[in-house]
């Protein structure tokens, strides 16, 4: 169980600042590299993994963009561009060969405790979106990591995939659909608990909630001073380290502008919140095993993507539809009213303004999301389940996410729908900004950190041997190598308790 510690190192080697699952990957990542190492990690509220990382407020558990339409867009002339499909589906395999290591390890519990399969399905419907999928299928399936995708327009076929999508269903609309078997659901507050606890467990760790990083600040001698306040208590302290990640969601860029880092000026954020409808009818439940995604509204958010989602939640099966999208000035679902306001300063007030008059559809359509009656949400659902009833469903509060906005050409501004990862110059401090993939690219995204800021370490021979054992595929593409991926999956399926892919697995493990 994670212990809310009662003591400080006053001069760690590293601070956390967040206790989600990039903080806890990290802090797992480095005590694996350098297990003497000092960590502090700071958490405001008082469990771990509540906001972006907690089940209910993710708007996708198990992102590897089988199944998600936004990554792949239509380009100009009609073809598909996969590219950002294939980057992470193959940072989704990294992550699944760092949690295999563990499992291995004896370091987090068993498997199924935060990872099930689960088909991750494609769904449309008319003349155009039904040809837009059929060449994302042509296009994914040329690279050997969407290797086994079915694509079917057979109502018959479809109806086997997802009943619930197909029952009630015009006969006479034309609809399709593609289907990966090897899909997964993850629960990532579950695996960030389970990381936390066995990084306690090592020594030198300390977690702390109901605490919050109010300022930090460079010193001359090179060390990072943070000002942390017990929100229990009101007690304050100083804490020095020579390294600060700042993985708290959207309260990280709050922490990045009080940094004064020059890499950070001109950041700004655009804060969208979202809800779910939760089935509560168990025999509807029962019907769905299926992760469905359909294709976004023009204009909307990549989070609001419609999604008919399995996923399995303190052991227990549940069925979301949604998110649907809305508007806060919170950056934080636990945040406050003035967060936007607050994160306004001179170097990103013309990005900000910019970016805001290049999205004023996103804006009307957040302002038209929060309109919404119950009976608009009904509707939509419908689309994805034509016999949806009222009854049957509640809405549920999901997580606050913040876009990334920054300076684009000539000084204006740009919104990203990405994870945005800031680093000093120097490497002494590093911050994990926007949204979507995120959880799921986690691994990825921290072994680039421990590339930019601890390059020397990183280069030795101890570091590269201990990353090439958590990461059999490190330093190596998986999208490029169709054997190794085939050794990866075959290991990590077989660890993880999934569906098992490709040859026999001791055979191919000895190759790792």
């Amino acid at each position: 169980m994670i212990k809310d510690n009662n003591t400080f190192d006053e001069n760690p080697d590293v601070i956390l600042i967040g206790a989600g699952i990039m903080s806890a990957t990290l802090g797992m990542m480095l005590k694996e590299l350098q297990p003497d190492i000092k960590i502090e990690i700071f958490e405001r509220l008082n469990v771990a993994a509540a906001e972006s990382s907690d089940a209910w407020n993710n708007a996708g558990t198990g992102h590897s963009a089988f199944c998600e339409l936004n990554y792949t867009p239509e380009r100009p002339d009609g073809s598909v561009d996969t590219s950002k499909a294939v980057k992470i589906a193959e940072s989704f395999e990294v992550s699944k060969q760092l949690w295999a290591y563990l499992i291995q390890q004896e370091h987090i519990k068993l498997p199924e405790y935060f990872i099930k399969s689960i088909p991750h399905i494609s769904f449309v419907w008319g003349d155009n979106n039904v040809e837009f999928l059929r060449k994302r299928y042509e296009a994914l399936t040329r690279c050997h990591l969407f290797k086994g995708m079915q694509y079917s327009e057979s109502p018959m076929q479809l109806k086997e995939w997802m009943p619930l999508v197909m029952e009630g269903r015009n006969p006479n609309e034309k609809v399709a659909a593609t289907r990966m078997e090897i899909g997964t659901d993850v629960n990532f507050g579950a695996l960030t608990r389970c990381m936390l606890d066995e990084l306690q467990e090592r020594g030198n760790v300390n977690l702390h909630f109901g605490h919050e990083v109010r300022k930090l600040r460079k010193t001359s001698t090179g060390y990072w001073r943070l000002k942390v306040k017990d929100l229990k208590t009101g007690n304050k302290r100083k804490i020095f380290s020579k390294f600060v990640f700042i993985g708290a969601g959207g309260g990280s860029l709050p922490l990045l502008l009080k940094s004064d880092i020059p890499e950070g000026n001109g950041y700004g954020g655009f804060p969208v919140s979202g809800q779910w409808l939760r089935c509560t009818n168990p025999e509807v439940i029962e019907k769905h095993k299926a992760k469905v995604y359909g294709k976004a509204s023009v204009g909307s958010p990549p989070m609001s993507v419609p999604h008919l989602d399995t996923r399995f939640i303190n052991g227990k099966q549940e069925l979301l539809f949604g998110p649907y999208a809305g508007f806060s000035t919170r950056f934080l679902k636990n945040g406050s009213l003035l967060d936007l306001a607050l994160s306004v300063r001179p170097d990103n007030l013309r990005p900000m303004i910019s970016a805001g008059i290049k999205n004023i559809p996103l804006t009307q359509y957040l302002i038209n999301q929060v309109r919404q009656e119950p009976e608009d949400r009904l509707q939509a659902l419908r689309e994805y389940f034509p016999n949806a009833r009222n009854e049957d469903w509640e809405l549920e509060i999901a997580g606050q996410r913040v876009q990334v906005i920054k300076k684009g050409p000539k000084g204006g501004g740009v919104l990203e729908f990405g994870t945005e990862m800031i680093t000093a110059a120097d490497g002494s401090l590093a911050a994990l900004l926007g949204a979507s993939p995120g959880a799921s690219t986690a691994v990825s995204v921290m072994v680039e950190l421990l590339e930019r800021c601890f390059p020397e370490k990183v280069k030795s021979p101890e570091w590269q041997a201990k990353l090439k054992e958590m990461i059999p595929s490190y330093g190596q593409s998986l999208a490029e190598d169709a054997e190794l991926l085939q050794q990866v999956r075959s290991w990590t399926s077989d660890t993880l308790g999934l569906p098992r892919i490709g040859a026999n697995y001791k055979q191919e493990a000895g190759k790792l």
